[in-house]
């Protein structure tokens, strides 16, 4: 189950993402992230109606989840590859199929009309099977210590949503005496913050900048802890929202974070293994608070059940989870200037020679060409050379 579901990430957002006009890949960075409080919320509405309702119990919420699965199957089956997939693709194949034929220059080679029929066939396929692995090879070389990093940094981050919330259920249970219904209203507007916060400062990220962004939210999520955790009345929605408003701030810009610092022929691999081997680590946030718990102990209730502080845990937890998410910002990566500029070029020349009805094939052949002139041009000390006539 885990293996099957945490292997969709990775391609969802490259699929999300890749074809996007770069100012809007912010935005939508957060939307996509947030589908994740979306998920929330729904099952948060689902328990409140079938649990406590029904002779199944927490079951009832598996037998529900057993079905978007399906639709989501059915949705992909849809779709149709990203065009950057595929003219990343036509480009290795047109790059094979020059090698193969010994032709001059991609450009002579389509000429030449055999082209297409030489990159469809099976040798060439499975060529670009091997040189895909090979050039994923060579990134992985290249930087394996980014991608150490970046699950470093993913730990805190899966840290942050699970450490503000799989707790505060019972927090508002336990020690701030809600009901049910009250428990549920609570976490819906905490979801509903979340996602409006991953949305805004997920396109703020595309003018100010990604870690800039991340780490002004991990400071503002800082600062509301205290009203997070201190209330006991109904003043905690107004907490709940602004506190998951600034955790789905930081998350937000996340996603295309991710892809940016990933090595192009290791896109969708980087994002959903950095994400997952994070989310690994973090998975030890509960044990963490358990502990923690255990040191802040309550009187037991009424039933005889023991009670712990996990007000006092959450604002502990969450101090030094937002710190550290702060730290590794600071410390960390982001794309240059001058690459976001290039990749809004290439995205809009994509675009534009779509519009023209040039094929992806023939917009990956003539990338292979227009490197290949490069690379003879810096050979050359970035000088042409003409022949003059006698």
């Amino acid at each position: 189950m885990g293996h099957v579901s945490s292997g969709l990430l990775g391609p969802a957002a490259a699929t999300a993402l890749e074809d996007l006009p770069y100012e809007a890949r912010g935005l939508l960075s957060g939307l996509f992230q947030e589908a994740y409080a979306v998920g929330y919320l729904v099952a948060a509405l689902f328990y409140r109606a079938l649990v406590p309702t029904t002779s199944h119990g927490w079951r009832s919420l598996f037998w529900f989840g057993a079905g978007p699965p399906v639709l989501i199957i059915v949705f992909r089956l849809c779709l149709p590859e990203t065009n950057a997939f595929q003219v990343m693709r036509a480009e290795r194949e047109a790059k094979l199929a020059t090698e193969k034929t010994g032709a001059r220059s991609v450009e002579d080679e389509l000429q030449v009309a055999s082209t297409q029929e030489v990159q469809n066939s099976g040798s060439i396929k499975r060529k670009g099977i091997k040189a895909f692995l090979t050039e994923a090879g060579r990134a992985f070389r290249a930087n394996w210590f980014l991608i150490i990093y970046m699950i470093v940094l993913m730990s805190g981050f899966n840290a942050c949503s699970h450490g503000s919330q799989d707790f505060y259920p019972t927090f508002l249970k336990d020690q701030a005496g809600f009901d049910a219904t009250d428990v549920t209203v609570i976490t819906v507007v905490g979801q509903i913050g979340s996602t409006i916060g991953a949305c805004v400062f997920g396109y703020l990220s595309t003018f100010v900048g990604r870690r800039l962004i991340m780490m002004m939210a991990c400071v503002f999520g800082g600062a509301l802890i205290p009203a997070y955790v201190l209330p006991r009345n109904m003043s905690l929605v107004a907490s709940a929202f602004f506190q998951q408003f600034f955790v789905g701030a930081v998350w937000g810009p996340i996603p295309i974070h991710l892809i940016e610092l990933s090595p192009p022929a290791m896109r969708s691999l980087v994002v959903g293994l950095t994400y997952q081997l994070g989310n690994l680590a973090s998975s030890a946030s509960a044990t963490i608070q358990g502990k923690i718990g255990e040191k802040h102990p309550l009187p037991p209730s009424p039933t005889g059940e023991k009670r712990y502080d996990y007000g006092t845990v959450i604002a502990e937890f969450m101090g030094g989870v937002f710190a550290y998410q702060f730290f590794f910002l600071f410390l960390g990566p982001e794309m240059r200037e001058e690459e976001k500029e290039q990749m809004a070029r290439e995205a809009k020349e994509l675009e534009r020679l779509r519009a023209e009805g040039r094929s992806l094939m023939e917009i990956g052949a003539s990338r292979v060409s227009s490197k290949e002139l490069g690379l003879d041009r810096k050979e050359n000390g970035g000088v042409e050379h003409v022949e003059q006539s006698a």
